[in-house]
């Protein structure tokens, strides 16, 4: 039975990368877990084994480590693009280059010790405590000619003690849910935003400046949103992205409903007046959609695990 080779891309995945910056006695973190995929003119690699077209993965390994050093990591995005730039424009045979980064942030650690030489606003000025369980991530496609860039996060839990109703809904047989008029309402926030950034000939954005703006709003939507559904508060959030940042076309949001159930306490003779609820884990409702610039295009993946 005859066969084709189909898409195919190689490259070396999650290369961590921790690049400090020494500005004195005050130092800057920056740590990275790169991930490369190439692809291009790679027929003979498959069909026969021949390597003459082949970067090796351990070299695209050296290359983030020694561009960190290079360049510096200014943001996750202009590294990536830096990256995807070289190897398209290095290697004939490379015709597309896509760099996925997540990114770890670190907080300084405060401290009261006012007799410390390495004390400046209440902060030491090189040590540092990991931020939470948010992830920022970046994926970087570049064809040689045109660029797209998406970013966002993962992994950022977020709650409104009140605010929150669901009610109204479709109800069948095998309905049991109580409707609520006064609800928790939490979800673990795993985003991507993808900009309109597209040529050398444009301006390019303001990387870190833009996820700080982006991060800001989405979290501001979610807080002043009176929710009567988590699809609305999702809608609100990226609306609201889209509104106030014109480097960004699209926005996708996926969450799941961290559910939190009010405990019955009346067989122990106590009233639960909104106050005691169960965390339940799993299962979980998982709302998820994308919120486009009108007269956009839909392009990132409904999976957005494939970024």
């Amino acid at each position: 039975m005859a066969t084709i080779l189909g898409q195919n891309q190689y490259g070396k995945a999650e290369n961590r990368v921790v690049k400090i910056t020494r500005d004195g006695d005050t130092h800057h973190i920056k740590d990275l877990n790169v991930s490369v995929a190439l692809s291009g003119d790679m027929d003979d690699v498959h069909y026969s084994g021949s390597n003459a077209n082949v970067l090796p993965t351990d070299t695209t390994k050296n290359t983030v480590y020694a561009f960190a050093k290079e360049y510096g990591i200014e943001s996750a995005e202009q590294f990536g693009i830096h990256l995807a730039r070289w190897f398209v424009n290095s290697q004939e045979p490379i015709q597309r280059a896509r760099i996925r980064i997540e990114e770890y942030a670190w907080d300084r650690i405060a401290t009261s010790d006012a007799n410390s030489k390495f004390i400046g606003a209440d902060e030491v000025k090189h040590s540092f405590v990991r931020q939470g369980q948010e992830t920022r991530v970046t994926q970087i496609t570049y064809d040689g000619q045109n660029w797209e860039v998406v970013s966002g996060l993962k992994d950022l839990v977020v709650m409104n003690s009140t605010n929150s109703e669901f009610w109204g809904y479709v109800k069948d047989k095998y309905t049991t849910l109580q409707e609520a008029y006064d609800r928790i309402l939490a979800t673990q926030v795993s985003g991507r935003w993808r900009f309109n950034w597209s040529d050398d000939e444009q301006r390019m954005p303001n990387w870190e400046k833009s996820y700080a703006e982006t991060r800001k709003h989405m979290l501001q939507a979610f807080a002043e949103t009176y929710s009567l559904s988590l699809q609305q508060t999702l809608y609100q959030m990226g609306s609201r992205i889209i509104n106030h940042r014109s480097e960004i076309d699209e926005v996708r949001f996926s969450l799941p409903n961290k559910h939190h159930f009010l405990v019955d306490l009346e067989p122990f003779g106590l009233k639960n007046d909104n106050e005691v609820y169960f965390a339940a884990d799993r299962p979980y409702g998982l709302i998820e959609a994308t919120i486009l610039r009108d007269g956009a295009d839909a392009r990132i993946p409904v999976d957005m695990t494939n970024l």
